[in-house]
């Protein structure tokens, strides 16, 4: 099986993509591992460009606008691990506390092929924002801020919306579960994180 191939295949077809995650021996997990997280990676690029922090990079004046896409990518890459790993604990307990048997690896994999649509808007949405608004993205009080800002920032938690439907459909699928037992599980591993959230701005 080509995950090369499979993987983007779960931003249309999403079920049957999940369900081959329910195929959890090391020969098919590791032929997975690479492309999955390949996908996370291109997804924590696109996410951590709309950072507070890159949103004002270039306003120090010593900053070069070449170390913008090379932070982006050591910044997005560990990103991406950190969700994979830290997100797919939380997912593989929350998922354990309702009945699941499944194992920490595809808990995490679960994870990595439902951030393809962060990983399409780096493709898609992202070069298209750069060629409007360029290098005033990663400095304050640039053509980018204002209308056209919200409504970039609207499109964007677009993604990140589509993200989070098939995250719920990825553990229905794997798991065989429906849709109140899924609902429960992505609820209770996004508690945490959403906790920190309300913390850091609090």
């Amino acid at each position: 099986m080509n995950w090369w191939k499979r993987a983007p295949l779960v931003l249309v077809a999403p079920r049957p993509v999940f369900v081959a995650l329910r195929d959890d021996s090391d020969e098919a997990a590791g032929e997975r591992q690479e492309p999955l997280f390949a996908l996370i990676s291109l997804a924590g690029i696109a996410t951590v460009l709309v950072s507070p922090t890159f949103r004002r990079m270039l306003n120090d004046g010593s900053v070069s606008e070449i170390l913008v896409p090379v932070l982006a990518f050591i910044s997005g890459v560990l990103y991406a691990a950190a969700v994979m790993w830290l997100g797919g604990g939380l997912l593989y307990y929350a998922a354990r506390r309702l009945g699941s048997l499944g194992d920490y690896r595809r808990a995490r994999h679960t994870v990595a092929l439902a951030s393809a649509p962060l990983a399409l808007a780096l493709v898609t949405f992202w070069p298209v924002r750069l060629a409007i608004y360029g290098s005033d993205l990663f400095r304050t009080g640039g053509d980018d801020y204002g209308r056209g800002d919200a409504l970039f920032g609207g499109i964007f938690l677009g993604f990140v919306a589509w993200s989070v439907i098939l995250l719920l459909i990825g553990v229905r699928a794997v798991h065989g579960w429906g849709w109140g037992r899924a609902a429960g599980a992505v609820a209770l591993a996004a508690i945490f994180p959403a906790l920190i959230v309300a913390a850091a701005t609090v």
